[in-house]
């Protein structure tokens, strides 16, 4: 094939083949300037006959489909000369026998200094095997969550005749037994909060999706924390007015954003100048990833970010904060966050953290109305 006379191929350097991981670079035009040779195994393509060539163009078609297009996340970090990825792309990829073959990989996209690129793309394929494994690790964790449910049930019982039967002892006690059965009716208060939230981690009622404003929910937020737990913490926002209404839970929404806000504002306890800051934008690249329902991945524009200049999440478990019983503070239950991440997760939204000492930013996406 004839390349285009303004087409430059890149120069990545001797380390560019020895890349693990398929990897592109692509020209301001999209097209492919330089593709290593784990990309050309793994995409079943040639050098020779993908240079010059838009990755996602016409000539190309029948023997590469990307779902979703890759091609907003590449105009993106053209703009902001920023990295970024995308989650669970579906690569279609062609056969020689006419068919293609549907492949699935996260892609990183980041701005390439090299003579005749402008983007580059590192693919990170993901295994099928792991996906049904993490299916498997759902229906388990569903499983335990019936089983802690029913427990919460029947513990509440005993405990509600404990608590009365302690509350009754306090009447005519010495000061010093008075004292005990206090903590012993302070204490089945708390067991009872605990179980409390066990049992709505274990509802499994489908959210009242209807269409709502995010900005009423996230006011509501800060007008309850700013009365009361986060009186000792500024609150500043910044939202989009222009943001169209999103579909969710409205008292379901209501309650993860509190959450969040609640952590944050433990998080600063005792810090001078903590700082909680509400923050609402459009971004229309994110989409949940593909599945069997939705090919091309069910978009998620409405981001709302609540974010915090704490210490941020210790190292041992930044990666497990969503996880049941993972708790950064001393006396956490660690339902809070699993319980968030299962709210979102039953939206069909999604939900990410970034934490590092002094900044922890949770950030929700969610679908229009």
């Amino acid at each position: 094939m004839t390349r285009p006379r303004d087409f430059i191929e890149a120069e990545p350097g001797p380390g560019w083949q020895a890349l693990p991981l398929p990897s592109l670079i692509l020209d301001g035009c999209g097209r492919v300037a330089a593709m290593n040779d784990a990309a050309e195994i793994w995409l079943n393509i040639s050098r020779n006959s993908t240079l010059g060539r838009v990755l996602e163009g016409d000539e190309l078609s029948t023997r590469l489909r990307l779902l979703p297009s890759l091609t907003p996340l590449i105009t993106r970090v053209q703009a902001s000369d920023e990295a970024l990825y995308q989650t669970s792309v579906q690569f279609e990829i062609g056969d020689r026998a006419g068919g293609h073959q549907a492949r699935r990989a996260a892609v990183h996209a980041g701005p390439a200094a090299v003579v005749g690129g402008v983007v580059m793309l590192l693919i990170v394929p993901q295994d099928d095997d792991g996906l049904h494994q993490a299916r498997h690790v759902r229906s388990a964790a569903r499983s335990a969550i019936g089983m802690a449910e029913m427990l919460a049930h029947e513990i509440k019982n005993p405990l509600a005749g404990i608590r009365g039967a302690a509350q009754l002892m306090a009447m005519n006690a010495t000061p010093e037994d008075r004292e005990m059965a206090e903590m012993i009716v302070s204490e089945s208060r708390r067991i009872v909060a605990l179980l409390d939230q066990v049992e709505r981690f274990g509802d499994t009622s489908a959210p009242k999706l209807a269409a709502l404003n995010i900005h009423d929910v996230l006011e509501q937020v800060r007008r309850s924390a700013q009365v009361g737990f986060a009186r000792g913490v500024q609150i500043v926002t910044d939202y989009d007015p222009s943001l169209p209404m999103a579909l969710a839970d409205a008292d379901q929404l209501t309650q993860v954003c509190l959450n969040l806000v609640k952590n944050a504002a433990e998080a600063m306890e005792g810090k001078a100048g903590g700082t909680i800051r509400l923050h609402s934008h459009y971004d229309h690249t994110l989409r949940r990833p593909p599945d069997e329902t939705d090919p091309a991945g069910r978009p998620l524009p409405l981001q709302i970010e609540i974010e915090d200049n704490g210490p941020g999440f210790p190292p041992a478990i930044a990666d497990q904060v969503f996880e049941p019983f993972v708790s950064g503070r001393e006396n956490g239950t660690g339902l809070g966050l699993a319980l968030v991440s299962k709210i979102i997760t039953d939206h069909g939204a999604l939900i990410r953290v970034d934490s590092r000492p002094g900044r922890t930013v949770f950030r929700i996406s969610l679908p229009k109305a």
